[in-house]
Protein backbone atom coordinates (compact mmCIF):
# COMPACT_ATOMS: atom_id res chain seq x y z
CA UNK A 1 0.00 0.00 0.00
CA UNK A 2 1.57 3.26 -1.16
CA UNK A 3 1.59 6.53 0.80
CA UNK A 4 -0.95 8.08 -1.61
CA UNK A 5 -3.54 5.36 -1.11
CA UNK A 6 -5.02 6.90 2.09
CA UNK A 7 -5.33 10.26 0.35
CA UNK A 8 -7.06 8.70 -2.66
CA UNK A 9 -9.40 6.75 -0.41
CA UNK A 10 -10.24 9.89 1.60
CA UNK A 11 -10.95 11.84 -1.58
CA UNK A 12 -13.18 9.04 -2.89
CA UNK A 13 -15.13 9.14 0.36
CA UNK A 14 -15.42 12.90 0.15
CA UNK A 15 -16.43 13.74 -3.44
CA UNK A 16 -17.33 17.32 -2.54
CA UNK A 17 -13.72 18.07 -1.53
CA UNK A 18 -12.48 16.51 -4.77
CA UNK A 19 -14.93 18.64 -6.74
CA UNK A 20 -13.75 21.78 -4.93
CA UNK A 21 -10.10 21.00 -5.74
CA UNK A 22 -10.96 20.54 -9.41
CA UNK A 23 -12.99 23.75 -9.37
CA UNK A 24 -10.13 25.75 -7.80
CA UNK A 25 -7.68 24.41 -10.37
CA UNK A 26 -9.96 25.37 -13.27
CA UNK A 27 -10.61 28.76 -11.64
CA UNK A 28 -6.87 29.41 -11.31
CA UNK A 29 -6.27 28.49 -14.94
CA UNK A 30 -9.05 30.83 -16.15
CA UNK A 31 -7.79 33.75 -14.04
CA UNK A 32 -4.23 33.14 -15.20
CA UNK A 33 -5.41 33.01 -18.82
CA UNK A 34 -7.25 36.35 -18.42
CA UNK A 35 -4.15 38.03 -17.01
CA UNK A 36 -1.88 36.63 -19.73
CA UNK A 37 -4.31 37.73 -22.45
CA UNK A 38 -4.54 41.24 -20.94
CA UNK A 39 -0.75 41.55 -20.91
CA UNK A 40 -0.55 40.31 -24.50
CA UNK A 41 -3.10 42.94 -25.65
CA UNK A 42 -1.22 45.62 -23.71
CA UNK A 43 1.97 44.86 -25.66
CA UNK A 44 0.38 44.41 -29.07
CA UNK A 45 -2.18 47.25 -29.27
CA UNK A 46 -0.52 50.70 -29.54
CA UNK A 47 -3.69 52.80 -29.38
CA UNK A 48 -4.46 53.67 -25.76
CA UNK A 49 -8.26 53.84 -26.13
CA UNK A 50 -8.56 50.59 -28.10
CA UNK A 51 -6.14 48.83 -25.74
CA UNK A 52 -8.11 49.93 -22.68
CA UNK A 53 -11.46 48.81 -24.13
CA UNK A 54 -10.00 45.48 -25.26
CA UNK A 55 -8.57 44.78 -21.81
CA UNK A 56 -11.88 45.64 -20.14
CA UNK A 57 -13.75 43.44 -22.63
CA UNK A 58 -11.51 40.47 -21.80
CA UNK A 59 -11.99 41.12 -18.09
CA UNK A 60 -15.79 41.22 -18.36
CA UNK A 61 -15.80 38.11 -20.58
CA UNK A 62 -13.66 36.31 -18.00
CA UNK A 63 -16.14 37.08 -15.22
CA UNK A 64 -19.01 35.83 -17.35
CA UNK A 65 -17.12 32.57 -17.95
CA UNK A 66 -16.47 32.25 -14.20
CA UNK A 67 -20.16 32.71 -13.34
CA UNK A 68 -21.13 30.12 -15.96
CA UNK A 69 -18.49 27.75 -14.59
CA UNK A 70 -19.78 28.07 -11.02
CA UNK A 71 -23.38 27.38 -12.04
CA UNK A 72 -22.63 24.39 -14.29
CA UNK A 73 -19.93 22.86 -12.10
CA UNK A 74 -21.74 22.89 -8.77
CA UNK A 75 -25.19 22.09 -10.13
CA UNK A 76 -23.84 18.78 -11.43
CA UNK A 77 -21.54 17.93 -8.54
CA UNK A 78 -23.72 18.68 -5.53
CA UNK A 79 -26.85 16.69 -4.96
CA UNK A 80 -28.49 19.02 -2.50
CA UNK A 81 -27.76 22.14 -4.50
CA UNK A 82 -30.60 24.17 -2.94
CA UNK A 83 -28.97 23.98 0.50
CA UNK A 84 -25.67 25.23 -0.87
CA UNK A 85 -27.43 28.07 -2.68
CA UNK A 86 -29.20 29.04 0.54
CA UNK A 87 -25.97 29.06 2.53
CA UNK A 88 -24.18 30.92 -0.25
CA UNK A 89 -26.91 33.58 -0.42
CA UNK A 90 -26.88 34.03 3.35
CA UNK A 91 -23.12 34.48 3.29
CA UNK A 92 -23.38 37.06 0.53
CA UNK A 93 -26.01 38.99 2.49
CA UNK A 94 -23.62 39.50 5.41
CA UNK A 95 -20.11 39.46 4.00
CA UNK A 96 -20.10 40.15 0.27
CA UNK A 97 -22.76 42.80 -0.22
CA UNK A 98 -20.14 45.52 -0.84
CA UNK A 99 -18.41 43.33 -3.43
CA UNK A 100 -21.68 42.49 -5.17
CA UNK A 101 -22.64 46.17 -5.22
CA UNK A 102 -19.23 47.06 -6.64
CA UNK A 103 -19.56 44.55 -9.49
CA UNK A 104 -23.14 45.67 -10.15
CA UNK A 105 -21.90 49.28 -10.06
CA UNK A 106 -19.23 48.57 -12.66
CA UNK A 107 -21.83 47.06 -14.99
CA UNK A 108 -24.10 50.06 -14.38
CA UNK A 109 -21.23 52.47 -15.13
CA UNK A 110 -20.42 50.77 -18.45
CA UNK A 111 -24.00 50.21 -19.60
CA UNK A 112 -25.48 53.58 -18.61
CA UNK A 113 -22.20 55.46 -19.29
CA UNK A 114 -22.30 57.30 -15.98
CA UNK A 115 -18.65 58.22 -16.50
CA UNK A 116 -15.60 56.92 -18.33
CA UNK A 117 -11.81 57.30 -18.16
CA UNK A 118 -10.92 60.89 -18.96
CA UNK A 119 -14.02 62.38 -17.31
CA UNK A 120 -13.72 64.75 -14.38
CA UNK A 121 -16.19 63.77 -11.66
CA UNK A 122 -17.01 64.31 -8.01
CA UNK A 123 -18.34 61.32 -6.09
CA UNK A 124 -18.61 60.67 -2.36
CA UNK A 125 -16.99 64.07 -1.71
CA UNK A 126 -13.91 63.21 -3.81
CA UNK A 127 -13.17 65.19 -6.96
CA UNK A 128 -10.75 64.14 -9.68
CA UNK A 129 -10.11 62.82 -13.19
CA UNK A 130 -11.10 59.19 -13.83
CA UNK A 131 -8.04 57.24 -14.98
CA UNK A 132 -9.40 53.69 -14.74
CA UNK A 133 -12.63 51.77 -14.10
CA UNK A 134 -12.40 48.06 -13.32
CA UNK A 135 -14.90 45.53 -12.04
CA UNK A 136 -14.64 46.72 -8.42
CA UNK A 137 -12.93 50.09 -8.21
CA UNK A 138 -12.89 53.47 -9.93
CA UNK A 139 -9.41 55.01 -9.89
CA UNK A 140 -9.10 58.80 -9.91
CA UNK A 141 -6.31 61.36 -9.94
CA UNK A 142 -7.45 63.67 -7.15
CA UNK A 143 -7.79 67.43 -7.59
CA UNK A 144 -8.29 70.08 -4.94
CA UNK A 145 -8.04 69.31 -1.21
CA UNK A 146 -5.04 71.36 0.07
CA UNK A 147 -4.28 72.53 -3.50
CA UNK A 148 -6.27 75.57 -4.62
CA UNK A 149 -8.43 75.59 -7.74
CA UNK A 150 -8.69 72.52 -10.00
CA UNK A 151 -5.08 71.34 -9.76
CA UNK A 152 -3.89 67.80 -9.11
CA UNK A 153 -3.00 67.04 -5.51
CA UNK A 154 -0.81 64.11 -6.58
CA UNK A 155 -2.86 61.46 -4.80
CA UNK A 156 -4.42 58.54 -6.68
CA UNK A 157 -7.75 57.52 -5.15
CA UNK A 158 -9.43 54.12 -5.49
CA UNK A 159 -13.16 54.29 -4.86
CA UNK A 160 -15.61 51.39 -4.72
CA UNK A 161 -18.02 51.30 -7.67
CA UNK A 162 -20.80 50.70 -5.14
CA UNK A 163 -20.88 54.46 -4.50
CA UNK A 164 -22.73 55.03 -7.79
CA UNK A 165 -25.82 53.75 -5.97
CA UNK A 166 -25.26 55.69 -2.74
CA UNK A 167 -25.22 59.34 -3.70
CA UNK A 168 -25.00 61.97 -6.43
CA UNK A 169 -22.31 61.89 -9.10
CA UNK A 170 -21.12 65.22 -10.50
CA UNK A 171 -19.73 64.90 -14.02
CA UNK A 172 -17.86 67.90 -15.43
CA UNK A 173 -17.44 66.53 -18.95
CA UNK A 174 -20.17 64.06 -19.90
CA UNK A 175 -22.28 65.38 -22.83
CA UNK A 176 -21.11 68.95 -22.19
CA UNK A 177 -17.36 69.44 -21.49
CA UNK A 178 -17.77 73.07 -20.44
CA UNK A 179 -18.65 74.76 -17.18
CA UNK A 180 -19.76 78.25 -16.20
CA UNK A 181 -17.42 80.28 -14.05
CA UNK A 182 -17.46 83.83 -12.69
CA UNK A 183 -15.51 86.34 -10.63
CA UNK A 184 -16.07 89.82 -9.19
CA UNK A 185 -14.23 93.06 -9.96
CA UNK A 186 -14.53 95.99 -7.49
CA UNK A 187 -14.56 99.32 -9.40
CA UNK A 188 -13.93 102.58 -7.58
CA UNK A 189 -16.80 105.09 -7.38
CA UNK A 190 -16.07 107.95 -9.78
CA UNK A 191 -14.56 105.67 -12.45
CA UNK A 192 -15.81 105.76 -16.02
CA UNK A 193 -18.30 102.89 -15.71
CA UNK A 194 -19.20 102.68 -19.39
CA UNK A 195 -15.51 102.47 -20.30
CA UNK A 196 -14.98 99.74 -17.68
CA UNK A 197 -17.92 97.74 -19.04
CA UNK A 198 -16.66 97.97 -22.63
CA UNK A 199 -13.14 96.90 -21.60
CA UNK A 200 -14.34 93.85 -19.67
CA UNK A 201 -16.78 92.65 -22.34
CA UNK A 202 -14.22 93.19 -25.10
CA UNK A 203 -11.51 91.20 -23.29
CA UNK A 204 -13.92 88.42 -22.29
CA UNK A 205 -15.28 88.09 -25.83
CA UNK A 206 -11.81 87.90 -27.38
CA UNK A 207 -10.33 85.55 -24.77
CA UNK A 208 -13.30 83.20 -24.66
CA UNK A 209 -14.29 83.22 -28.35
CA UNK A 210 -13.11 79.65 -28.98
CA UNK A 211 -14.91 78.23 -25.93
CA UNK A 212 -18.08 80.16 -26.76
CA UNK A 213 -18.17 78.94 -30.37
CA UNK A 214 -17.47 75.30 -29.47
CA UNK A 215 -19.94 75.24 -26.61
CA UNK A 216 -22.93 76.61 -28.53
CA UNK A 217 -23.35 73.54 -30.76
CA UNK A 218 -22.87 71.10 -27.87
CA UNK A 219 -25.22 73.05 -25.62
CA UNK A 220 -27.91 72.82 -28.31
CA UNK A 221 -27.54 69.03 -28.25
CA UNK A 222 -27.88 69.01 -24.45
CA UNK A 223 -31.05 71.13 -24.65
CA UNK A 224 -32.53 68.76 -27.24
CA UNK A 225 -31.56 65.66 -25.26
CA UNK A 226 -32.69 66.71 -21.78
CA UNK A 227 -35.60 68.60 -20.30
CA UNK A 228 -33.64 71.77 -19.66
CA UNK A 229 -34.02 75.44 -20.44
CA UNK A 230 -31.72 77.20 -22.85
CA UNK A 231 -28.93 79.24 -21.28
CA UNK A 232 -26.65 82.11 -22.24
CA UNK A 233 -23.17 80.90 -23.25
CA UNK A 234 -21.79 84.30 -24.28
CA UNK A 235 -19.96 86.28 -21.55
CA UNK A 236 -22.33 88.38 -19.43
CA UNK A 237 -21.67 91.24 -17.04
CA UNK A 238 -23.82 92.23 -14.04
CA UNK A 239 -23.36 95.36 -11.92
CA UNK A 240 -24.14 95.69 -8.21
CA UNK A 241 -23.81 98.84 -6.08
CA UNK A 242 -22.22 98.29 -2.68
CA UNK A 243 -21.21 100.57 0.19
CA UNK A 244 -17.56 100.54 -0.84
CA UNK A 245 -17.45 100.12 -4.63
CA UNK A 246 -19.30 99.20 -7.80
CA UNK A 247 -19.11 95.44 -8.14
CA UNK A 248 -18.79 93.95 -11.64
CA UNK A 249 -19.65 90.25 -11.90
CA UNK A 250 -18.33 88.56 -15.06
CA UNK A 251 -19.92 85.21 -15.93
CA UNK A 252 -18.56 83.09 -18.79
CA UNK A 253 -18.21 79.55 -20.12
CA UNK A 254 -14.90 77.70 -20.18
CA UNK A 255 -13.38 74.27 -20.78
CA UNK A 256 -13.64 72.26 -17.55
CA UNK A 257 -9.88 71.60 -17.48
CA UNK A 258 -8.82 75.22 -18.16
CA UNK A 259 -10.80 77.12 -15.54
CA UNK A 260 -7.83 78.34 -13.51
CA UNK A 261 -5.73 79.38 -16.52
CA UNK A 262 -8.64 81.20 -18.14
CA UNK A 263 -9.45 83.12 -14.96
CA UNK A 264 -5.79 84.16 -14.69
CA UNK A 265 -5.70 85.41 -18.30
CA UNK A 266 -8.91 87.40 -17.86
CA UNK A 267 -7.82 89.03 -14.61
CA UNK A 268 -4.35 89.89 -15.85
CA UNK A 269 -5.53 91.33 -19.17
CA UNK A 270 -8.28 93.39 -17.52
CA UNK A 271 -5.79 94.75 -14.98
CA UNK A 272 -3.43 95.92 -17.72
CA UNK A 273 -6.25 97.57 -19.67
CA UNK A 274 -7.48 99.39 -16.57
CA UNK A 275 -3.99 100.69 -15.86
CA UNK A 276 -3.77 101.97 -19.44
CA UNK A 277 -6.82 104.24 -18.95
CA UNK A 278 -4.68 106.71 -16.94
CA UNK A 279 -6.98 106.76 -13.94
CA UNK A 280 -10.33 106.74 -15.75
CA UNK A 281 -11.01 103.24 -14.37
CA UNK A 282 -9.62 102.33 -10.94
CA UNK A 283 -9.93 99.07 -9.06
CA UNK A 284 -11.31 99.67 -5.58
CA UNK A 285 -10.20 98.39 -2.20
CA UNK A 286 -11.71 98.45 1.24
CA UNK A 287 -11.60 101.95 2.73
CA UNK A 288 -12.60 103.44 6.05
CA UNK A 289 -14.08 106.97 6.19
CA UNK A 290 -14.01 108.87 9.48
CA UNK A 291 -17.09 111.09 9.63
CA UNK A 292 -16.40 112.81 12.93
CA UNK A 293 -13.83 112.56 15.65
CA UNK A 294 -15.45 112.68 19.07
CA UNK A 295 -14.45 115.51 21.37
CA UNK A 296 -12.10 114.58 24.13
CA UNK A 297 -12.12 116.43 27.45
CA UNK A 298 -9.04 115.97 29.56
CA UNK A 299 -8.91 117.19 33.14
CA UNK A 300 -5.56 117.46 34.76
CA UNK A 301 -5.45 117.28 38.54
CA UNK A 302 -3.06 119.82 39.99
CA UNK A 303 -0.71 118.48 42.54
CA UNK A 304 -0.63 120.35 45.81
CA UNK A 305 2.80 120.75 47.13
CA UNK A 306 3.30 121.23 50.82
CA UNK A 307 4.96 124.44 51.91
Amino acid sequence: MTELEPIKEWLNNNPFVLSMIKFLLILTLILLGIQLLRRYLKRKIPNTVIRYKAQKGIEILGYIVLVFLVITFFSGAIKDFTIIIGLFTAGLAFTLQELILSIAGSMYIFLVKVYKPGDRIEINGIKGDVIDVDSIYTTMMEIGEWVTSDNYSGRIVKLSNAFVFKGPIYNYSNDFPFIWDEFNLPIHFGSDIDLAKSIIIKIATETLSEYTANSKAQWSEVVNKYYIEDAQVDPTLAITLTDNWIQFNLRYIVDFKKRRLTKHLLNDTIRKEFEATNGKVILASTTIELIKIPELKVKLKEEKTSQ
